[in-house]
């Protein structure tokens, strides 16, 4: 910055900048509060249905995101410019006290164009006069001492307006349309991260002499900025696509074979590198559009570490996907990249998967701590499986869809396949807790039923539950309410409620009885099973007997058909359970007992399944479970779910498979009955309604053991039974 550019600067025009944007920003919180607490609210709590559903609802809430973005990137130039604003007028004063003060000890400082400038003592008669000498030489130091001064202020006035000017640029460059959700409170906050960046890029540009210890102080400060938008754009550009993957290599290589403390420090610095990165997937910017183009493009790239004497190293599409377990990443660059390798594992054939992947990679370990990352669909994923978005494009082809669940037989990529499904069918992204789950669209609910047809088709391979077999269960929860409906037919939506876009998405009934039958078999799968039924019969019960206008009917006849459902569908899990142990004569009794209570600790944070307006839990241990329809039902969910995981398990075992499957059966049938009771005394004594009790729970009983009979039945029309 020039010298006489800052001493004879007018700031009004910035000032006035200034006061614009903070009065801009106190505009758009008003639209934010507003877009948040009406526009939003009144959409998440009303019926949809067809498309509305799935458009008109997405619309709205993502219109209600744009006014936060817009008022977290308002205020954060506010604050830049309010912040810079102040450091500039600051060093302005400092500037002319300094040229001041040089005044009267008879000093000129005079600027030179080009950011430099002078400082000379004045010429006096005197001086020449003087024989020592020594004031000429007391005047030098004090000239540099000036020099240095002003020298100072310049430099530091000038990283203040560079700085500024570069993070309100990244800012804005930030999103392509709409607006960027990075926040700060200074010029400072946003040119440290910048700094930050830029020095991390750097190391690992060179990462041969990082120690462990330096690679620890690395993710430190990566773990410090993995949130921050200008920061990750800034590490990601200033590597550039190809430097990331080699840094990746590069580390993976040096640490193959990490124990103990080691080990946690590269599984650390996995972790913050993969946030980061995802964080920065995000920037609209040119320069990050072109970085992940140029990332897809390094696919098929042999990346070899520099100490390596081996020819093969890693393909890029290993190294890109071992870097995706981690975190959110944008959708779009998901799209691009999934094509990509889908198209090529496709190719391969369901049953060649693992030798266009794994065969020839031996000495690839890209992961620390968990598998290798020689299956790059893996973390492919895994990342889906924090992407809802993503994962609904990803399973959309029904030939993608059975491709993939056929490769499961050949390969090691069930689990996570399995978790990018759930993220897919149920909108709710992997260990996401605390969210709305929003209401399914017809898309999602098409993907469901594609997967209930691959598992329930005759002759379907078996591994799908024995390898997928907890994803499938909670799959099978999430959508009781389309469940409940495909069974009890047409004309059933009234007593069955949902906010699904598709409530009669199902299309076939043979699908649901055979794929619930098959999911039974597995521990994990019939668990979710039972509690997913557990949750939405109490949350039935409870919403109609509260709100007698949802049925146009006696509170007797939805009784009816709510218990007589709980009796279908535990009555299919319990005899598929049971068929399945008169063949094999295996009890599985422990498997289950572990995975009721596992996955009933988890079913505490899953919504009240499929009515409209239901949240997710606000508390967990059985306490409040959210509000659902009307605000305030939903109170005794919590409750039912605890008795089922202590009241539900099984206890002893037999020596003959078929006396402990038919002891088993009906011990099934009368918890069935007795959860459904459950549910209704505690609704009639938490509501204080005036229903007979004795008269509410005979009809129960027999409407549950109605529907267990007639599971009975519904299995042996749509699948070989064992006889006897």
């Amino acid at each position: 910055m020039d010298l006489d550019t800052l001493c004879h600067a007018d700031f009004a025009r910035l000032g006035e900048a200034v006061t614009d944007w903070e009065q801009m920003t106190k505009n758009l919180a008003d639209l934010k509060k507003d877009a948040e607490d009406n526009l939003n609210a009144k959409s998440l709590k009303a019926r949809w249905a067809g498309v509305n559903a799935a458009v008109s609802r997405e619309f709205i809430t993502r219109t209600a995101a744009e006014f936060a973005d817009a008022h977290t990137q308002a205020d954060s130039i506010a604050k830049i410019l309010r912040d810079t604003h102040d450091e500039l007028v600051g060093y302005r004063a400092r500037l002319n006290d300094v040229i001041a003060r040089a005044h009267r000890q008879s000093l000129t400082v005079s600027d030179t164009g080009d950011g430099t400038f002078t400082v000379v003592a004045n010429t006096r008669p005197d001086w020449a006069s003087d024989p020592s000498g020594r004031t000429g030489a007391a005047d030098q130091t004090v000239v540099d001492a000036f020099r240095e001064e002003i020298q100072g202020i310049l430099t530091k006035a000038t990283r203040s307006d560079t700085s500024a000017a570069q993070v309100l640029r990244l800012l804005v460059d930030q999103a392509e349309y709409g607006f960027s959700d990075a926040s700060y409170a200074d010029r400072d906050e946003a040119a440290k991260a910048v700094a930050a960046a830029e020095e991390l890029a750097k190391t690992a540009k060179d990462p041969s002499g990082m120690t462990l210890e330096d690679i620890a102080a690395f993710t430190k400060t990566m773990g410090r900025y993995q949130d921050d938008p200008l920061f990750a754009e800034q590490f990601a550009k200033r590597l550039g696509a190809k430097g990331t993957l080699q840094f990746w290599t590069e580390m993976a290589y040096t640490h193959a074979g990490a124990r103990n403390a080691d080990l946690e420090t590269m599984k650390d610095l996995q972790t913050k590198l993969g946030l980061t990165l995802a964080t920065a997937s995000f920037s609209d910017s040119d320069a990050m559009r072109e970085w992940k183009k140029d990332l897809i493009a390094e696919r098929n790239t042999n990346f070899r570490a520099s100490g390596s004497p081996l020819p093969v190293g890693a393909l890029g599409a290993q190294v890109i996907s071992s870097l995706l377990r981690e975190g959110r990443f944008d959708t779009e660059f998901l799209d691009d990249y999934r094509k990509q390798l889908f198209k090529a594992d496709k190719a391969a054939g369901d049953s060649n998967t693992n030798d266009l992947w794994v065969k020839g990679y031996d000495t690839v370990d890209l992961v620390f701590g968990d598998g290798d990352g020689r299956d790059p669909l893996e973390g492919l994923f895994a990342g889906l499986s924090r992407n809802p978005e993503a994962a609904v494009h990803a399973f959309a082809s029904s030939s993608d869809l059975d491709h993939l669940l056929a490769t499961v037989k050949y390969t090691d990529r069930a689990e996570p396949l399995g978790q990018a499904l759930e993220s897919a069918v149920t909108g709710v992204a992997r260990d996401d807790i605390g969210v709305i789950a929003p209401p399914h669209s017809a898309a999602q609910v098409e993907i469901m039923n594609n997967i209930m047809h691959a598992v329930a088709v005759p002759g379907a391979d078996r591994d799908l539950v024995k390898k997928m077999g907890d994803s499938l269960g909670t799959m099978a929860a999430a959508y009781m309410p389309e469940i409940s409906q495909r069974i009890a037919g047409k004309g059933s939506d009234a007593i069955f409620l949902t906010d699904s876009a598709a409530p009669d998405g199902l299309k076939r009934v043979e699908d649901v009885i055979r794929f619930l039958s098959a999911v039974a078999e597995d521990p994990s799968g019939r668990a979710g099973i039972i509690l997913g039924e557990t949750i939405y019969t109490s949350s039935l019960i409870e919403a109609h007997l509260t709100d007698p206008t949802l049925f146009d009917g006696s509170s007797d006849r939805v009784l009816e058909n709510i218990g007589k459902n709980a009796g279908i569908l535990e009555g299919i899990a319990a005899h598929s359970v049971a068929d399945s142990e008169v063949r094999a004569a295996v009890a599985g009794e422990k498997e289950y007992n572990d995975a009721l209570k596992e996955k009933g600790e988890f079913a505490k944070s899953w919504t009240a399944i499929g009515l409209a307006g239901v949240k997710l839990p606000e508390r967990l241990g059985g306490e409040i479970m959210g509000s659902v329809i009307g605000g305030g039902v939903g109170a005794i969910v919590g409750g039912v779910v605890d008795r089922v995981i202590e009241g539900q398990k099984l206890d002893g075992t037999r020596d003959e498979a078929l006396y402990h499957s038919a002891g088993d059966l009906y011990d099934a049938r009368d918890s069935a009955t007795q959860q459904t009771l459950w549910a209704a005394e505690e609704v009639i004594d938490h509501y204080k309604l005036d229903l007979p009790r004795d008269g509410t729970s005979a009809l129960i009983r027999e409407a549950v053991t109605d529907g267990w009979e007639a599971s009975s039945e519904a299995l042996s029309s749509t699948r070989e039974r064992p006889r006897g």
